[in-house]
């Protein structure tokens, strides 16, 4: 079997997680001095070459060697587009950050991924603040060739993508399902047009549901993407803060638009910033992370 066709079976097998994944990935980069192309292991070598643990031991054997996940696999090499972490253009970035994914899955134009990155969080459950805020910003920040990341979910996310794509830029949605599952279910035209005419990233198979843990794995994504990340309204212990801090594990930019001080939805932006994040008063302090360091 093609080593990269493999990596894509691991990806589709289950009782075989992302530290498993990535395990088995830096087991082979110490195997072999060249990667090969053509590589023969059993379910029970790859156990082996990972210690993976009695707890899943079973079921990932089963799972490996089952019509199911074999069907799957023919499905995802003839209908999705997907890129390993063996390829030459899986980003570097992304290769060096934090437990990267092994495979990404996509829709749209994949070259983005080439191009200068500022990923966007905050608050699913944004005020006005933060919609007033991305419209002063954004339409400066695209004109600068900047491409905006953000995770398609409701709240910031959804109004980064909006205003990306009302300005003339660029978005990558990286997503916590399969790229046919929209969640929530009324950002499906968003979607739809991202991956059409921006680009769709999902390291999940077609047809895997938004469970809770896909959401932290998929922040670990988008701080490995970006070269820069801006907070827009963040509560304290946010979904919004842990990409942050995986951001700064990862060496990239933090930045931060400072709120008022008796709001909840600042709390988290105002402790970056008395942490050492930068904080965010116009375009051109976002800009000049980019083009002028």
């Amino acid at each position: 079997m093609k080593l990269r066709t493999l990596l894509l079976k691991l990806k589709l097998t289950s009782g075989f997680g992302i530290k498993s994944e990535y395990a088995f990935y830096k087991f082979l980069r110490n195997k072999y001095t060249v990667l090969p192309i053509e590589i023969n292991f059993s379910a029970l070598d790859i156990a082996k070459c990972v210690n993976l643990s009695n707890r899943y031991y079973d079921k990932f054997c089963k799972s490996f060697n089952s019509k199911e996940v074999n069907d799957s696999l023919n499905y995802h090499l003839e209908h999705v587009k997907f890129i390993s972490i063996l390829d030459e253009n899986y980003p570097i970035g992304l290769k060096e950050s934090y437990l990267p994914p092994i495979i990404i899955f996509y829709f749209g134009n994949i070259s983005l991924i080439e191009n200068k990155m500022l990923g966007v969080v905050g608050s699913r459950k944004n005020t006005d603040y933060a919609f007033k805020s991305l419209n002063m910003l954004i339409p400066k920040v695209v004109q600068s060739d900047i491409v905006v990341v953000s995770g398609l979910a409701a709240g910031v996310d959804k109004l980064s993508h909006q205003c990306t794509i009302a300005n003339g830029g660029k978005a990558v949605a990286v997503i916590g399902t399969g790229l046919d599952i929209y969640y929530p279910r009324e950002n499906e035209q968003l979607q739809r047009n991202i991956a059409i005419n921006h680009l769709l990233i999902s390291e999940y198979p077609v047809g895997s549901k938004p469970l809770r843990f896909h959401f932290p794995e998929r922040n670990r994504i988008i701080a490995g993407l970006i070269d820069t990340l801006l907070v827009i309204e963040a509560k304290n212990k946010s979904g919004s803060l842990i990409t942050a801090n995986l951001a700064l594990q990862n060496n990239r930019n933090v930045l931060a638009i400072p709120g008022r001080i008796d709001s909840l939805h600042s709390v988290g932006c105002n402790e970056l910033i008395l942490a050492g994040a930068k904080p965010v008063l116009s375009a051109k302090d976002i800009i000049e992370e980019f083009y002028y360091k």
